[in-house]
């Protein structure tokens, strides 16, 4: 093993950090838990004549001893000469150019090594904004480079196909056995001017892997939160479905909150949860609502962004429309102007595909028909493509005193019957149906038991719906 400073953690060309060489035996990291087309990458930039490395997200997991989402690479051989050694690759990105090599529905990413670029004056490769935003980042350079310009100690690790042995340049092995997120080099206010993504990278990183944030970067971040205001929405969007993905997700929401980074995202939901008579109610359904989002995750079940962003922007929905009511407009055409105009604003900030926005106003409109339906429309609602995600989604806000529980229930036990308890229960005979009804609006019910809500939120019901309980499908 070689040893190096580890506190050398930015140096440019002519004093860069020696790496803390890991061999095999020392960090434990088993070719046989790398994906075996990651691996076929690897040999063949090796055998082409080209350094090439695991880096990143991928060598930090194995070496937490878990289990890595995916498996990126970096390598000497620039995007072109990647391409030129993979038929199955494509180049992407103007800002970051990188290779996607292609496996059926795999995909490995390759990049190249970077050079810093806070010497790069005059090079046409690297472009930053008047706010210190990197807005091109294709200055090539070494591996020792590479390492010093990521972000996080912990993600500059390398696991070098060479000799299977781990390069530390940044001290994120320390880092990791430490618990310590902390940003690579000394000013930590141009690393996040740098890209104010990394702020949520952070909270991500936190959330997800249980380190604490260096004190330093928490300062940072309370600093420029604002920043989050010039991020593109487009990449906001990513970043947002990350975060609430992550299988932590109410701490990520706790994080964001507390770093002031919530509402540059979410300004109209921000502003319901800091009500000081509705906030806290409004705020308690997201949280259910991210909690059941946690639990499918660390099932293994599936999750639809559009469920998410539904949960997120439902309270500015609900204010938008009493709004509209108290003005005089008619219930109905209220509720639909105020989900339009609410996600019009919205995407100003964070850009909501319109794929996804489509099936968040379903959701929304499901909710007025699951506390009307009567009879043979409530059988007919059944195979609504979009039911189970309007179900879950009441069943979540019965849960946090939005709706009533009773209505909750009823929808419950009605997808448990077969064809003819279904008929009775739904009164087709005698034009019986729920007796509880949702409360879109007015005054909140006082938050009930949890295991009131019968339905068990996303996943809940018997499972006997259309949709198969998947949050109402990808799309």
């Amino acid at each position: 093993m070689t040893q190096a400073d580890p506190a050398t953690r930015s140096r440019r060309d002519g004093d860069l950090p020696e790496p803390r060489v890991y061999e095999r035996a020392e960090h434990g990291i088993s070719r046989a838990l790398i994906d075996d087309n990651a691996l076929k990458v690897l040999y063949r930039l090796r055998e082409a004549g080209y350094r090439a490395c695991l880096v990143g997200g991928g060598v930090r997991d194995l070496l937490l001893g878990r289990e890595p989402k995916d498996f990126d690479v970096a390598t000497d051989a620039t995007p072109e000469q990647v391409r030129g050694l993979f038929r199955n690759c494509r180049l992407i990105g103007r800002r970051f150019r990188l290779a996607h090599v292609l496996f059926g529905r795999e995909m490995i990413e390759v990049a190249t090594f970077r050079a810093p670029h806070d010497d790069a004056e005059g090079d046409e490769q690297v472009a930053l904004s008047d706010e210190g935003r990197i807005l091109r980042d294709n200055r090539y350079g070494t591996i020792e480079q590479d390492a010093v310009r990521r972000d996080f100690s912990v993600n500059a690790l390398y696991y070098d196909i060479e000799d299977f042995s781990v390069l530390d340049y940044t001290g994120g092995v320390e880092d990791l056995r430490a618990g310590v997120l902390r940003l690579i080099g000394d000013d930590v206010e141009t690393r996040l001017r740098e890209d104010p993504v990394r702020m949520l990278r952070a909270v991500r990183f936190s959330a997800k892997l249980g380190l604490r944030i260096a004190p330093e970067v928490e300062a940072g971040i309370r600093d420029v939160a604002t920043l989050m205001q010039t991020v593109a929405p487009a990449r906001l969007f990513d970043e947002v479905i990350k975060l609430f993905h992550s299988g932590a997700a109410v701490t990520c929401l706790d994080e964001l909150e507390r770093f002031g980074l919530f509402a540059p995202m979410f300004p109209e939901a921000a502003a319901c949860f800091a009500d000081p008579e509705t906030g806290a109610d409004r705020r308690q359904f997201l949280v259910e609502s991210l909690l059941n989002t946690d639990k499918r995750i660390n099932e293994g079940l599936g999750v639809n962004p559009a469920f998410l962003y539904a949960a997120i922007l439902w309270a500015p929905v609900q204010v938008e429309a009493a709004a509209r009511i108290e003005a005089g407009e008619q219930e109905i055409p209220a509720w639909q102007q105020a989900m339009a105009e609410v996600l019009d604003r919205q995407v100003k900030t964070v850009s909501i595909p319109k794929r996804f926005s489509l099936v968040v106003r379903e959701i929304w409109e499901l909710q007025a028909r699951l506390e009307r339906s009567r009879g043979g429309r409530a059988l007919r609602l059944l195979t609504h493509p979009r039911f189970r995600a309007g179900y879950d989604f009441l069943c979540l806000r019965a849960r946090a005193g939005d709706a009533d529980p009773e209505l909750c229930r009823w929808w419950t036990e009605l997808q448990e019957q077969d064809e003819a308890g279904q008929k009775a229960l739904a009164g087709t005979a005698s034009g019986k149906g729920p007796k509880g009804r949702a409360r879109r609006g007015g005054r909140r019910r006082r938050r009930g038991r949890k295991g009131d809500s019968g339905g068990g939120g996303q996943d809940g019901g018997s499972g006997n719906s259309p949709s198969g309980g998947d949050q109402g499908g990808s799309e």
